[in-house]
């Protein structure tokens, strides 16, 4: 069975682009537009992955992980390694998504490559 990856981003041509990644890769990729989509499907589904972008209009990518484990942890259900990804160099969100300990941070645009190894790793 396909491992199911939750993409979160605000920008049309990233989850467009990523959707096409993931797919060609053989990942059942879901993609939702803004944190509080993400916590809902969250409620509808289980992942094996979360890719999120770190900066959002309403709920930033820090606050959406927030609320997600949130959730996760008050379900008892398994807490879902987390890839941000931004486009900012934000020191105060990247000390934030290191006090949380997300799986991984990256920053755009990132080699394609690397990004599926970082990708593989978090699934394996």
């Amino acid at each position: 069975m396909a491992k199911k990856i939750l993409v979160i981003d605000d920008e049309e041509l990233i989850t467009k682009s990523l959707l096409k990644l993931l797919d060609k890769e053989g990942y059942s990729t879901t993609v939702v537009r803004s944190g509080k989509e993400a916590i809902d499907k969250v409620k509808e589904s289980n992942y094996d992955l979360i890719i999120c972008d770190v900066r959002m209009p309403e709920m930033d990518g820090i606050d959406t992980i927030k609320e997600i484990r949130s959730y996760l942890e008050r379900s008892n259900k398994k807490i879902i390694p987390e890839i941000l990804i931004t486009g900012y160099a934000d020191i105060e969100k990247y000390e934030k998504a290191m006090d949380l300990k997300v799986a991984d941070y990256i920053y755009k645009p990132f080699d394609i490559a690397d990004f599926l190894e970082v990708v593989k790793r978090n699934l394996a």
